[in-house]
Protein backbone atom coordinates (compact mmCIF):
# COMPACT_ATOMS: atom_id res chain seq x y z
CA UNK A 1 0.00 0.00 0.00
CA UNK A 2 1.24 3.34 -1.30
CA UNK A 3 0.90 6.27 0.85
CA UNK A 4 0.81 9.70 -0.81
CA UNK A 5 1.18 12.78 1.17
CA UNK A 6 3.05 15.52 -0.54
CA UNK A 7 0.65 18.35 -1.63
CA UNK A 8 2.17 17.43 -4.91
CA UNK A 9 0.58 14.08 -5.15
CA UNK A 10 -2.25 14.83 -3.67
CA UNK A 11 -2.67 17.88 -6.46
CA UNK A 12 -2.32 14.84 -9.04
CA UNK A 13 -5.49 12.81 -7.71
CA UNK A 14 -7.42 15.50 -7.26
CA UNK A 15 -10.39 16.11 -9.53
CA UNK A 16 -9.67 19.26 -12.02
CA UNK A 17 -12.38 22.12 -12.06
CA UNK A 18 -13.21 24.53 -15.03
CA UNK A 19 -13.92 28.16 -14.14
CA UNK A 20 -13.62 31.56 -15.54
CA UNK A 21 -11.56 34.38 -13.56
CA UNK A 22 -11.94 38.03 -14.67
CA UNK A 23 -13.19 36.02 -18.25
CA UNK A 24 -10.46 34.12 -18.47
CA UNK A 25 -10.97 30.13 -18.66
CA UNK A 26 -8.93 28.34 -15.81
CA UNK A 27 -8.59 25.03 -14.78
CA UNK A 28 -7.74 24.68 -11.23
CA UNK A 29 -7.69 21.68 -9.49
CA UNK A 30 -10.27 20.78 -6.07
CA UNK A 31 -9.41 22.13 -2.74
CA UNK A 32 -7.51 25.36 -4.11
CA UNK A 33 -8.60 28.84 -3.13
CA UNK A 34 -9.56 31.16 -6.00
CA UNK A 35 -6.46 32.99 -5.69
CA UNK A 36 -4.42 29.90 -5.70
CA UNK A 37 -6.25 29.24 -9.11
CA UNK A 38 -5.54 32.60 -10.20
CA UNK A 39 -1.76 32.21 -9.73
CA UNK A 40 -1.86 28.94 -11.11
CA UNK A 41 -3.97 30.12 -14.27
CA UNK A 42 -1.75 33.33 -15.14
CA UNK A 43 -4.52 35.80 -14.30
CA UNK A 44 -2.67 38.91 -14.26
CA UNK A 45 -2.42 40.69 -10.94
CA UNK A 46 -1.08 44.07 -9.25
CA UNK A 47 2.42 44.10 -8.12
CA UNK A 48 3.34 45.54 -4.72
CA UNK A 49 -0.39 44.32 -3.20
CA UNK A 50 -1.66 41.12 -2.07
CA UNK A 51 0.03 37.99 -0.05
CA UNK A 52 2.26 37.16 -2.29
CA UNK A 53 4.09 40.45 -1.80
CA UNK A 54 3.65 39.42 1.75
CA UNK A 55 0.87 42.12 2.62
CA UNK A 56 -2.95 41.49 2.81
CA UNK A 57 -4.58 42.56 -0.29
CA UNK A 58 -7.89 41.74 0.93
CA UNK A 59 -8.79 40.61 -2.63
CA UNK A 60 -12.17 41.32 -2.93
CA UNK A 61 -14.16 38.95 -5.60
CA UNK A 62 -17.75 38.83 -7.02
CA UNK A 63 -18.70 34.81 -7.19
CA UNK A 64 -21.72 33.55 -9.94
CA UNK A 65 -23.03 30.20 -9.39
CA UNK A 66 -25.27 29.16 -11.57
CA UNK A 67 -28.34 32.33 -10.63
CA UNK A 68 -26.97 32.63 -7.19
CA UNK A 69 -24.56 35.79 -6.88
CA UNK A 70 -22.23 36.76 -3.67
CA UNK A 71 -19.29 38.35 -2.69
CA UNK A 72 -16.23 37.27 -0.76
CA UNK A 73 -12.57 37.04 -0.16
CA UNK A 74 -10.18 35.53 -2.83
CA UNK A 75 -8.15 33.37 -0.29
CA UNK A 76 -11.29 32.32 1.92
CA UNK A 77 -13.40 31.09 -1.18
CA UNK A 78 -12.83 27.17 -2.80
CA UNK A 79 -13.14 27.09 -6.89
CA UNK A 80 -16.24 25.01 -8.24
CA UNK A 81 -16.79 23.44 -11.76
CA UNK A 82 -19.06 26.08 -13.94
CA UNK A 83 -18.31 29.47 -11.38
CA UNK A 84 -17.36 33.12 -12.53
CA UNK A 85 -15.15 34.92 -10.82
CA UNK A 86 -14.80 38.58 -11.21
CA UNK A 87 -11.85 40.01 -8.52
CA UNK A 88 -13.16 43.74 -7.48
CA UNK A 89 -11.46 46.58 -8.04
CA UNK A 90 -9.73 48.24 -5.02
CA UNK A 91 -12.05 50.59 -3.33
CA UNK A 92 -11.93 54.55 -3.38
CA UNK A 93 -10.33 56.63 -1.55
CA UNK A 94 -11.82 56.87 1.52
CA UNK A 95 -14.25 60.09 1.73
CA UNK A 96 -13.62 60.65 5.77
CA UNK A 97 -10.85 62.87 6.71
CA UNK A 98 -9.85 63.63 10.15
CA UNK A 99 -6.52 63.21 12.06
CA UNK A 100 -6.16 61.83 15.84
CA UNK A 101 -3.40 65.05 16.74
CA UNK A 102 -6.37 66.97 16.13
CA UNK A 103 -8.26 66.07 18.91
CA UNK A 104 -8.41 67.45 22.10
CA UNK A 105 -8.96 64.71 24.58
CA UNK A 106 -11.39 61.88 24.61
CA UNK A 107 -14.02 63.87 25.93
CA UNK A 108 -14.70 65.46 22.17
CA UNK A 109 -14.54 62.08 20.23
CA UNK A 110 -18.28 61.59 20.00
CA UNK A 111 -19.26 64.82 18.93
CA UNK A 112 -16.68 64.67 16.57
CA UNK A 113 -18.03 61.34 15.49
CA UNK A 114 -20.87 63.08 14.47
CA UNK A 115 -19.57 65.89 12.41
CA UNK A 116 -17.12 62.79 10.46
CA UNK A 117 -19.81 60.29 10.41
CA UNK A 118 -23.16 62.07 9.86
CA UNK A 119 -24.84 58.93 7.73
CA UNK A 120 -23.86 56.50 10.71
CA UNK A 121 -26.94 57.74 12.54
CA UNK A 122 -28.83 56.88 9.68
CA UNK A 123 -28.38 53.09 9.49
CA UNK A 124 -31.59 51.60 8.26
CA UNK A 125 -30.79 47.70 9.93
CA UNK A 126 -31.27 46.18 6.63
CA UNK A 127 -28.31 44.05 7.26
CA UNK A 128 -26.91 44.38 4.49
CA UNK A 129 -23.70 44.78 5.97
CA UNK A 130 -23.46 41.86 7.99
CA UNK A 131 -23.91 39.46 4.55
CA UNK A 132 -21.75 41.11 2.98
CA UNK A 133 -18.87 40.63 5.20
CA UNK A 134 -16.70 37.84 4.63
CA UNK A 135 -15.25 37.49 8.21
CA UNK A 136 -18.90 37.42 10.01
CA UNK A 137 -18.12 40.23 11.78
CA UNK A 138 -21.43 41.96 13.39
CA UNK A 139 -20.99 44.96 11.54
CA UNK A 140 -24.20 46.54 11.95
CA UNK A 141 -24.08 46.34 16.06
CA UNK A 142 -20.51 47.50 15.57
CA UNK A 143 -21.70 51.28 14.14
CA UNK A 144 -24.46 51.38 16.55
CA UNK A 145 -22.01 51.18 19.17
CA UNK A 146 -19.69 54.01 17.52
CA UNK A 147 -22.71 56.53 16.84
CA UNK A 148 -23.43 55.64 21.17
CA UNK A 149 -20.01 56.48 21.80
CA UNK A 150 -18.99 53.43 23.00
CA UNK A 151 -15.57 53.04 20.80
CA UNK A 152 -13.78 50.53 22.97
CA UNK A 153 -16.71 48.00 22.22
CA UNK A 154 -17.58 49.02 18.47
CA UNK A 155 -13.34 48.23 17.71
CA UNK A 156 -13.42 45.42 19.81
CA UNK A 157 -16.34 43.86 17.33
CA UNK A 158 -13.98 45.31 13.98
CA UNK A 159 -11.22 43.58 15.65
CA UNK A 160 -10.85 40.96 12.64
CA UNK A 161 -11.87 43.16 9.92
CA UNK A 162 -9.31 43.62 7.33
CA UNK A 163 -10.42 46.46 5.88
CA UNK A 164 -11.92 44.55 2.27
CA UNK A 165 -14.65 47.32 2.69
CA UNK A 166 -17.42 45.01 1.07
CA UNK A 167 -19.72 46.42 3.59
CA UNK A 168 -19.15 49.99 2.28
CA UNK A 169 -20.79 48.79 -0.96
CA UNK A 170 -23.25 47.02 0.59
CA UNK A 171 -24.68 50.08 2.48
CA UNK A 172 -27.40 52.13 0.77
CA UNK A 173 -26.40 55.08 3.26
CA UNK A 174 -23.03 54.90 2.32
CA UNK A 175 -21.80 54.80 5.90
CA UNK A 176 -18.94 53.22 5.27
CA UNK A 177 -18.54 50.96 8.46
CA UNK A 178 -14.97 49.51 7.56
CA UNK A 179 -13.79 52.68 8.58
CA UNK A 180 -16.31 53.72 11.34
CA UNK A 181 -14.92 50.66 12.83
CA UNK A 182 -11.17 51.92 11.74
CA UNK A 183 -11.87 55.18 13.94
CA UNK A 184 -13.10 53.29 16.66
CA UNK A 185 -10.02 51.09 17.09
CA UNK A 186 -7.70 53.90 16.33
CA UNK A 187 -9.42 56.65 18.81
CA UNK A 188 -9.42 53.18 21.51
CA UNK A 189 -5.83 52.69 21.43
CA UNK A 190 -4.82 56.78 20.77
CA UNK A 191 -6.71 57.88 23.97
CA UNK A 192 -6.89 54.41 25.81
CA UNK A 193 -10.65 55.24 26.50
CA UNK A 194 -12.28 54.92 30.10
CA UNK A 195 -15.60 52.63 29.82
CA UNK A 196 -18.10 54.10 28.32
CA UNK A 197 -20.65 53.63 31.78
CA UNK A 198 -17.18 55.94 33.60
CA UNK A 199 -17.07 58.54 30.84
CA UNK A 200 -20.93 59.19 30.79
CA UNK A 201 -20.58 59.27 34.94
CA UNK A 202 -17.79 61.79 35.03
CA UNK A 203 -19.91 64.20 32.15
CA UNK A 204 -22.66 64.43 35.14
CA UNK A 205 -20.25 65.33 37.03
CA UNK A 206 -18.45 68.00 34.88
CA UNK A 207 -21.85 69.35 33.86
CA UNK A 208 -22.76 69.32 37.72
CA UNK A 209 -26.01 66.97 37.01
CA UNK A 210 -25.87 64.62 39.68
CA UNK A 211 -28.69 64.72 42.20
CA UNK A 212 -27.07 66.56 45.34
CA UNK A 213 -29.84 65.60 47.51
CA UNK A 214 -27.89 62.25 48.45
CA UNK A 215 -25.73 62.30 51.04
CA UNK A 216 -23.14 60.38 52.56
CA UNK A 217 -22.02 59.49 56.08
CA UNK A 218 -18.53 59.33 57.09
CA UNK A 219 -18.56 56.87 59.37
CA UNK A 220 -14.89 57.41 60.94
CA UNK A 221 -13.35 54.59 58.76
CA UNK A 222 -10.72 54.28 56.10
Amino acid sequence: MTIKNSPAEMADESRPVALTINGLAVSAQEGMTVVEAAWHGGVPRLTGVGCMEGVCGSCRIMLRRGDIVSVGLACQTFVENGAEVIFLPPASAPRHHYELSDFKDGWDIHARFQDIFPEAARCRHCHGCNVSCPKGISVEEGVMQASAGRFRDAGEIFFECVMCELCDGACPELIAPAHVGLFSRRVTAHFHLRPPNLIHRLEELRQDKLDKSVSYIDDGDD
